[in-house]
C-alpha cells in the first residue's frame, strides 16, 4: 500500500506485526496501539504496549517478538469484534529503541487475519532518518465497518512524544537509594521440596501504577536491578522464555550451506527453585506436574508446557510478588529436555514482566560449552522488602548420570533430593 491509502479489513481478529531486518548495529523496535475517541485516548488505560501488554476490553494485546533467521516482528492482536462502540480509530505504532528507524532496514506493518493467516494490508515504511517513533498504520471506522490506513508519521522524540500527543501521561521513573540489607540467619537444610506452610492472608489491594516507558535489560556490565526501584512491587512477575532454534548443518551438507536439521521435536521447560522465609525448599517444574500455586506456597505458578517453542508466549513462570515476604530467593532456569544437545544451538530469549513496572529482559546467546541447563536469574529478598534480580546466564554441563535439575541444585547449594520424574 502507499502511504496515505486505505483499504477495507475483516472485522475479526487481526494479527498486526511490525517487522524489520536485524543486523550489527540494528536498534531494537517496540509495537504499540492506541484506542482513541475524538482524536485523544479516554485515559492512559487506552495505551497497549510492553509495559502494559492487554487492553481491558480484550480488544488488543501485545504478544511480543519473534526472530527468524534475522527477520524480526513485534505482534499485536487486535479483535476489532471486541473493540468498545465508542472507539474509533485504533493507532498502531512503534518506536525504537537504542537508535533512530534510519538504522532500521525493511520497516513495514502488514495485518493479518488471525485465524487464516491471510493478509488484509501491508505498508512498507520507507525514507526513515531521525525519527525514534513512527504512527505506521491505523484502524477506523466507516458506516460500521473498518477500514486500515497506512500512516508512516514519524516523530523525533520516540515513544514518549508519541504517546503524549494522544493524551498518554507519561511519568518519570522515580530513583530512590537502597536501604542497607538487613543480616540473614543462614537456612537450615531441608531434605525433601515438600512446602509445608501455610497460607498467607490475602494481601492488601495494590494502587494503579502509572504508565511507565523505562525497560531494562540485563549485561554481563549491569547484570543486576532492584523491583523496588522499577516500580515491581506488587503483583504478578512473568517470566518468560522464548526461543527460536539456529539452522543446523553437517557432512556434505556444511559445505553446501543447506539446513538439514531444525529441531522439530525441541522441548526446553522453564523452571525454579525456590525457598520460602521459613527455609522450606522445593522445585516448579513440568516434570513430575509440579506446577506450583499462585495463592498458596510456593506463590509460584508454571502457566504450561511449550514443547515446541511455536506458542507465541513461549513458557511462562508467574511468581506472586504480593506475598514477597515469603521468599528468601527463587532460582530460575532452564533445561533442554530433549531435541538439542546444547544451548549453543539455540537463541533463546527471557523477559521478567513485573505487573506494575518496567520490563527486564536478556538473551542467551553466549553458549560455548555442550549445556543442557541454564541458571537464567536469581531473585533474592534482601531483607528490606526488596527483590533483586540477578542475570545468571550461566550454563552448566551435568556430569554422566546426573540430572539437569540436580546440577543446579549442587552449583547453588539448595540442598535437596531428587527422584526421577517424567511429563
Amino acid at each position: 500500500m502507499p502511504k496515505g491509502s486505505n483499504t477495507p479489513v475483516p472485522t475479526t481478529a487481526l494479527r498486526v506485526e511490525v517487522g524489520w531486518r536485524s543486523g550489527p548495529g540494528v536498534p531494537d523496535a517496540d509495537a504499540s496501539a492506541l484506542l482513541l475517541v475524538g482524536g485523544k485516548v479516554r485515559s492512559d488505560a487506552d495505551f497497549v504496549f510492553y509495559n502494559q501488554p492487554a487492553h481491558a476490553s480484550g480488544a488488543v494485546r501485545h504478544e511480543g517478538k519473534r526472530n527468524a533467521g534475522g527477520q524480526v516482528t513485534d505482534a499485536l492482536l487486535v479483535d476489532l469484534t471486541r473493540v468498545e462502540p465508542g472507539i474509533e480509530t485504533v493507532i498502531l505504532a512503534a518506536s525504537s529503541d537504542g537508535g533512530t528507524f534510519g538504522q532500521i532496514p525493511g520497516l513495514y506493518i502488514e495485518v493479518k487475519d488471525a485465524a487464516q493467516g491471510t493478509v488484509a494490508a501491508r505498508f512498507d515504511s520507507t525514507g526513515a532518518t531521525t525519527e525514534t517513533a513512527f504512527v505506521l498504520g491505523e484502524f477506523y471506522r466507516r458506516q460500521g465497518a473498518w477500514k486500515f490506513r497506512a500512516v508512516g508519521q514519524g516523530y523525533s522524540s520516540g515513544l514518549e512524544g508519541l504517546a503524549t500527543d494522544y493524551g498518554i501521561t507519561v511519568d518519570e521513573p522515580q530513583h530512590t537509594a537502597p536501604a542497607p540489607a538487613a543480616p540473614t540467619a543462614p537456612a537450615p537444610p531441608v531434605a525433601t521440596p515438600t512446602v509445608t506452610q501455610p497460607a498467607a492472608p490475602p494481601p492488601p489491594a495494590a494502587s494503579p501504577a502509572p504508565v511507565q516507558l523505562t525497560k531494562v535489560t540485563l549485561t554481563k556490565a549491569a547484570p543486576s536491578v532492584s523491583l523496588t526501584k522499577q516500580g515491581g512491587t506488587s503483583g504478578a512477575l512473568h517470566v518468560n522464555l522464548n526461543w527460536q532454534v539456529r539452522k543446523q548443518f553437517s557432512g556434505w551438507a556444511a559445505k553446501l550451506g543447506r539446513p538439514v536439521a531444525m529441531h522439530s521435536d525441541l522441548d526446553l521447560d522453564l523452571c525454579a527453585l525456590f525457598e520460602l522465609s521459613d527455609g522450606s525448599k522445593g522445585v516448579v517444574q513440568a516434570l513430575g506436574n509440579a506446577f506450583g500455586s499462585f495463592h498458596q506456597p510456593p506463590f509460584i505458578h508454571l502457566d504450561g508446557d511449550d514443547r515446541t517453542g511455536a506458542v507465541a508466549s513461549g513458557e511462562n513462570l508467574t511468581v506472586n510478588l504480593d506475598y514477597k515476604q515469603y521468599f528468601r530467593r527463587i532460582l530460575v532456569f532452564v533445561t533442554i529436555y530433549e531435541g538439542a544437545r546444547s544451548f549453543a544451538d539455540l537463541n533463546a530469549h527471557v523477559t521478567l514482566q513485573p505487573q506494575h513496572g518496567a520490563p527486564i529482559d536478556f538473551s542467551l546467546d553466549e553458549c560455548t560449552v555442550p549445556s543442557t541447563v541454564c541458571a537464567l536469574a536469581l531473585i533474592t529478598n534482601t531483607g528490606n522488602g526488596d527483590l533483586v534480580v540477578q542475570r545468571e546466564a550461566r550454563y552448566l554441563v551435568p556430569e554422566r548420570g546426573v540430572s539437569p535439575q540436580r546440577t543446579v541444585d549442587y552449583a547453588y547449594g539448595w540442598g535437596m533430593n531428587w527422584t526421577p520424574g517424567r511429563k
